[in-house]
């Protein structure tokens, strides 16, 4: 059976009869305090197409979305919890006056959403508007002084993490908030080496485009931003698009045509890279990496435009451009504390992932185990692809994950392996058909996948083909960057007992989205959910390794789980329950002698106090305002990170450093470096565990 989602352009009916929606449009009765901010930005207003709009989401996602969740009070006040962080994030424009107004919508958008009445979100939207232009004037007032009037002897703090802080009481308490944050963000940029003219000219020019960007706001915008408060309840992937996104129908899509190659999403003012396209011209680049925040972005060589506090949309747009032309990024690195403004420029050509960039490839891994000699085969499959338009005309040399693997296998079985590594690092996934032919060629005929849709329905995704094309001892290694179609196929060998599962918690994306056209614009709906053979979702936990290495990236940072109103975990019915689990009785060795060959390895213990050193200042919520202070906590920092790298370095017997470099401006992109299979620490240590298994298992059928 072949699983497909409903057509991207089905015609959708309109729910409600046209006489009903003209009654929906009578004016609404202002509160008192949003007054000002009506009277300012008057001009946006809800219309009768977005009113329709609104309606169709509604019966939309009362009729399709997989939960199919009530809309009622405790909807309403999710959605109310969500505007509000989505308009103030870090609780800095609205004062608890603002929120006393506001309570008194918390339990009736349930009510104004089903009747059409948008009017009640426009106004928060009025308000928030008018409260950034008053703090964008306090800010103009206080760089006007200059900022080398600012003294940084005081020792003062500010609370950066503000997403639990109080609403401010008064006025008088947010004009204390925002001098602080203006005295940060000079101080920042201090520390980064920038002069008091430099920081001035910068601040200055930052918040002149944040104003002008706030007097273009549309009823567009508005919609937009209330609509997708009210969709985004039912989980992350459920997201409104208004007619000029609909042509980019992921908000959240990579930019892999024409563009860099990386999956981004907003994180409060900034802009953070989630993934790396596989083979993309951000990858290849090796500068920039998971949880970076990109702050500017500049055409060619010209001037770097400040996009702090922009909509990803708009960022997404200026980082996208013709092919073959350079865009340069200001990006702050992951690994910088929460204090630390320190920015590097990289530049990228632009450019379109070619397919046989991303095709799957194959070495040789020889490693020297109890004595012995062994040669593994590895196979790095960055994506699960398939060359639609070749298979569909009946190419016969059309090019697919499936097909290269199985050749890459066959000349693997050639060279007389003693055993092959998958290797799924970094694979964000693709085609589901490919996973499910590429588990194909691992087990013989079953079911690999299965598909429930909202109605309970599920459909089994099966490999039809008899025979096992490698039955040979099998490792497949992941990340908390794989996903998708990654976890299918993982979470199939695991099932299956197949092959032992190593490396991090995976990604944890299980659903599956259509586009419903609208009137006005697109909704991007959540329809089914991915299920392994075993009944056990891969949603929100993703596939859990048998064997567990250190994580590259914070996971509470990075992942389905780290996003707000993901889908739990759950399970339904298994498919299929296979033999007794060869692994099992040996998982306690291979788990003892993996931590005895890790334990000192450089590149596992690096990794391991990076990581740790990294949660340790992400956990700082306030910061020192005093400059002494600050530099002498960078230093500590610095002096920190660079005992670690050089303590790796001794280990291998590499030359030290002397400081932590950051890459130069006008440096060329680097050349990606060759590396052996054996260089890479986690490719060999599974190496080692596959072999560490084949040795138990022979020492038990000896006996």
């Amino acid at each position: 059976m072949r699983y497909h989602l409903p057509s991207r352009r089905t015609t959708m009916q309109r729910f409600l009869p046209a006489t009903a929606l003209a009654l929906l449009l009578g004016l609404h009765s202002l509160p008192a305090a949003a007054k000002a901010a009506a009277e300012n930005w008057a001009y946006l207003q809800p219309d009768r197409e977005q009113v329709i709009a609104s309606l169709n989401v509604v019966e939309l996602l009362k009729r399709h979305h997989y939960n199919k969740p009530p809309l009622d009070d405790a909807r309403s006040a999710k959605i109310y919890e969500g505007y509000l962080k989505m308009l103030d994030p870090a609780r800095s424009y609205f004062t608890a006056a603002d929120i006393a107004q506001f309570d008194r919508w918390q339990k009736k958008f349930d009510d104004l959403l089903k009747s059409g009445d948008l009017e009640p979100g426009f106004i928060i939207y009025r308000t928030y508007l008018q409260r950034a232009e008053e703090r964008l004037d306090q800010v103009d007032a206080l760089l006007a002084e200059g900022v080398d009037k600012i003294d940084f002897s005081l020792d003062e703090s500010l609370l950066v993490d503000r997403e639990k802080a109080p609403w401010a009481k008064n006025q008088a308490e947010l004009d204390d908030l925002w001098r602080k944050r203006v005295k940060d963000e000079v101080l920042r940029l201090k520390l980064a080496g920038k002069d008091s003219k430099d920081i001035q000219s910068l601040l200055q020019k930052r918040y002149k485009n944040q104003r002008k960007r706030l007097e273009q706001t549309r009823g567009e915008d508005v919609f937009q931003a209330y609509i997708n408060a009210f969709a985004q309840t039912y989980d992350p992937h459920t997201n409104y698009l208004s007619p000029d996104n609909a042509e980019n129908f992921d908000i959240n899509m990579s930019l892999s045509l024409e563009g860099i190659g990386a999956v981004l999403q907003t994180d409060n003012e900034y802009v953070k890279v989630v993934r790396l396209v596989p083979a993309g011209p951000a990858e290849k680049s090796k500068l920039i990496a998971p949880a970076d925040k990109i702050v500017g972005v500049a055409q060619g060589d010209k001037e770097m435009v400040d996009v702090i506090g922009w909509r990803l949309d708009e960022v997404v747009k200026l980082i996208r451009g013709p092919k073959g032309s350079k865009v340069r990024l200001e990006v702050i690195p992951a690994s910088n504390a929460p204090s630390d403004q320190t920015s590097k420029v990289v530049s990228i050509i632009r450019e379109a992932v070619k397919l046989e960039e991303q095709a799957a490839q194959k070495s040789v891994l020889k490693l020297q185990h109890e004595g012995r000699d062994y040669k593994l085969g590895v196979i790095k499959v960055p994506a699960f692809y398939l060359d639609f338009k070749a298979y569909r005309a009946q190419d016969p040399n059309y090019k697919s994950t499936t097909r290269d693997v199985k050749r890459l296998l066959g000349e693997l079985k050639q060279e007389k392996v003693d055993g092959v590594v998958i290797d799924l690092r970094d694979n964000g996934g693709g085609s589901l058909q490919e996973a499910t032919e590429l588990t194909g060629l691992f087990i013989d005929q079953g079911p690999t996948v299965l598909v429930r849709n909202s109605d309970g329905r599920v459909d089994v995704l099966a490999d039809e083909e008899p025979g096992v094309f490698y039955d040979g001892p099998l490792a497949v290694l992941v990340d908390r960057l794989s996903a998708s179609a990654s976890e299918i196929f993982a979470g199939a060998m695991q099932d299956y007992h197949r092959a032992l599962i190593l490396g991090g918690q995976t990604f944890g994306k299980g659903t599956v989205q259509t586009i419903q056209p609208l009137n006005h614009g697109e909704l991007k709906l959540t329809l089914a959910k991915f299920y392994r053979v075993s009944g056990q979702s891969t949603q929100h936990q993703g596939v859990l390794p048998d064997i567990a290495y250190p994580d590259i990236v914070d996971t509470k940072e990075i992942g389905e789980s780290a996003l707000p109103e993901a889908m739990p975990w759950d399970s339904i019915k298994p498919a299929v329950r296979p033999d007794s689990n060869p692994y099992k009785p040996f998982l306690a060795e291979l788990k003892a002698r993996h931590q005895s060959r890790t334990s000192g390895n450089p590149d596992f213990v690096f990794t391991r106090e990076r990581l740790a050193l990294a949660q340790e200042l992400m956990a700082e919520t306030s910061v020192s305002l005093n400059e002494d202070k600050r530099r002498a906590q960078h230093a500590d920092i610095e002096k920190r990170q660079l005992s670690l790298e050089n303590a790796k370095r001794q280990a291998k017997g590499e030359e030290l450093l002397k400081e932590i470099k950051a890459e130069d401006e006008d440096a060329a992109p680097a050349e990606p470096e060759k590396t052996k299979p054996e260089d890479d620490a986690y490719l060999t240590e599974s190496g080692h565990i596959l072999l560490d298994y084949l040795g138990l298992e022979a020492t038990v059928a000896k006996h």
